[in-house]
């Protein structure tokens, strides 16, 4: 009988030593759908287990500032993670810019590059057909697409032009699929699509620069999901990026 009791009490203590081990749950990421196919090399980095639900920045801060279940945000714009603080939806002190990108224009695989293309030339190339962009007012790559079209004169022309997307990744998937003749998107983008060629790379000047805010979500602050936030701006990440098109932001090194 005692010794009955004593494996009893041995198997007990395992069984409360399984129960008391820490559980890693997953790590909810919001990410902007250009992050898409950097942004799972660089989870599967990381010693974090990560689950990704990508979508347009602008949508994806409205789902945040609702409640949505993300424990990090990952946006494609300052000014929407700036709208997501002011919200009280994002953890003080958090934010943290990681990654920056370049515009371009994409046309379909083998298109002539456009050499400081004029409106004209621009419409000439679409003939007829959609220039492919996200959203203007509300997808980051379209409000930058949008900045450089006013500084460059060319928007009063384009604007009915237009195919505007819910994100980036579907401006892209347009000219991929030539229902598009152009597009204007992240130069990660172009790199992540074989059926597009760069034909012309914005100047920079034309627009805001172009960063990558990072934050936990409020609430959120879960040790896993800080560990993530952290690794997102180490040189092992940056590398990750850096080899789909992304560029280092200025200040991080």
């Amino acid at each position: 009988m005692i010794v009955f009791f004593r494996l009893f009490l041995r198997i007990f203590a395992v069984l409360t030593g399984l129960v008391a081990m820490p559980v890693h749950a997953q790590v909810t990421v919001f990410a902007a759908a250009s992050l898409q196919g950097a942004l799972e090399d660089v989870a599967e980095a990381s010693d974090v287990d990560i689950v990704i639900s990508y979508g347009g920045s602008g949508l994806l801060a409205r789902q945040v500032a609702q409640g949505a279940p993300a424990d990090l945000v990952l946006l494609a714009n300052a000014a929407w993670m700036t709208w997501l603080d002011g919200q009280g939806a994002v953890k003080a002190g958090s934010q943290q810019v990681f990654l920056s990108n370049q515009l371009v224009v994409v046309g379909p695989a083998g298109a002539d590059r456009l050499r400081d293309p004029d409106a004209d030339a621009l419409l000439r190339r679409l003939d007829g057909g959609r220039l492919a962009l996200g959203q203007t007012q509300a997808v980051p790559a379209g409000i930058y697409a949008r900045e450089w079209m006013e500084t460059a004169g060319l928007w009063s022309v384009l604007r009915p032009h237009l195919a505007e997307t819910e994100n980036v990744r579907a401006a892209l998937a347009l000219v991929a699929r030539g229902e598009a003749p152009l597009g204007v998107v992240y130069l990660s983008d172009a790199r992540a699509e074989p059926g597009v060629d760069v034909v012309h790379i914005v100047n920079p000047e034309y627009h805001a620069p172009i960063a990558y805010p990072a934050a936990i979500v409020a609430g959120r602050d879960r040790p896993d999901a800080q560990e993530f936030h952290k690794f997102l701006t180490t040189k092992t990440a940056q590398d990750i990026f850096a080899a789909h098109g992304f560029a280092r932001p200025e200040g991080l090194r």
